[in-house]
């Protein structure tokens, strides 16, 4: 439960209705022998910061806290203002539902498009959606937008993608006819086997590689972007630490030709493990086969400036079998 004070104006206030000219008459009830008759002894009030300071200066006593931990596996705890919780609850943020009607959804849609915005500058590339459900779910639409573009049936994904995507990429595309095939890794280096990339060839669809991978190590982007466009097949760059858009080469600067991502590392609570938020962009050429919704700006007969829902290929506005989200 929160602690929220009550301001002195509104102590008066209550004091006034009670009839009263002091919180001391309101006790005067209790002896005076039981009351403490000094101040607590507390600390001054402190900042969130200062409070989560001294909170990890306790917990360093704890002996187990000493050694760096790797099991978040993708799923770390960032610093957010507790402010930004706040905020987000608001109604000019937190709706529920699609913002279909623009002419009372203008908040909402300006920043899902700088959302949008964002994301491109991040990766590197043309066009981004207004986000999937989370990192694994866009890396499973990817496999699917992949076939989409290409009209070929298999898919090679590195060993060293995270587990839990693949087995979400698994389940999206077992009762379809789309072949997933594993590129192994070298034990050594960290890095998948370039001798394994023999598999691609003019039936894949696309080259699934998560840089940095699930070992932490960078993987050789271009060359790898290189290789499979030579057999036709697209670069899907998966990446599970968005932070590192900012530390390393963009993947679109790279030759790839979509990139998913886990949002959380941007402020989302651990939350138990989910759900977060997942980042896709793509080329421009691609955006006809991109799932999800895509905020844009319009400008109407006198010249002003609007936002609106670009494009949404759900299956109410479109054939069934040509949407791409429903």
């Amino acid at each position: 439960m929160r602690y929220i004070p009550n301001s002195p104006e509104e102590r008066a206030e209550m004091l006034e209705l009670l009839g009263l000219a002091s919180a001391d008459e309101l006790f005067r009830s209790i002896p005076a022998d039981i009351q403490l008759g000094r101040a607590l002894r507390i600390t001054e009030p402190l900042s969130e910061i200062e409070v989560i300071a001294e909170m990890e200066r306790l917990a360093a006593m704890n002996t187990a806290s000493r050694q760096p931990s790797f099991l978040g596996a993708g799923a770390y705890s960032h610093y957010s203002p507790t402010i930004v919780d706040h905020l987000i609850q608001r109604s000019e943020f937190f709706t529920s539902y699609t913002p279909y009607q623009p002419e009372v959804s203008q908040g909402t849609l300006q920043y899902i498009f700088e959302f949008q915005t964002l994301i491109c500058q991040l990766t590197g590339m043309d066009v981004a959606n207004a986000s999937m459900y989370d990192g694994s779910t866009a890396m499973a639409e990817a496999f699917l937008m992949a076939q989409r573009v290409t009209r070929k049936n298999k898919v090679l994904i590195a060993e060293t993608v995270h587990p839990e995507y693949s087995e979400v990429a698994k389940t999206y595309t077992q009762h379809g006819d789309l072949k997933i095939e594993t590129v192994h890794f070298d034990k050594e280096s960290g890095r998948i086997l370039s001798d394994d990339l023999s598999k691609l060839d003019d039936k894949t669809a696309a080259l699934v590689i998560q840089s940095p991978n699930f070992f932490g190590c960078i993987e050789d982007l271009e060359s790898l972007a290189n290789k499979a466009h030579e057999v036709g097949a697209l670069l899907i760059v998966v990446v599970t630490e968005a932070i590192s858009f900012g530390l390393l080469k963009s993947p679109g600067a790279c030759g790839a030709d979509i990139v998913v991502a886990e949002g959380q590392s941007f402020g989302i609570p651990l939350s138990y493990g989910g759900p977060y938020v997942g980042l896709f962009a793509t080329k421009d050429k691609y955006v006809r086969q991109m799932p999800g919704r895509l905020a844009g700006v319009a400008y109407d007969k006198n010249g002003n400036r609007g936002f609106v829902l670009t494009l949404a290929t759900r299956e109410q506005h479109i054939r069934r079998d040509k949407a791409t989200s429903n």
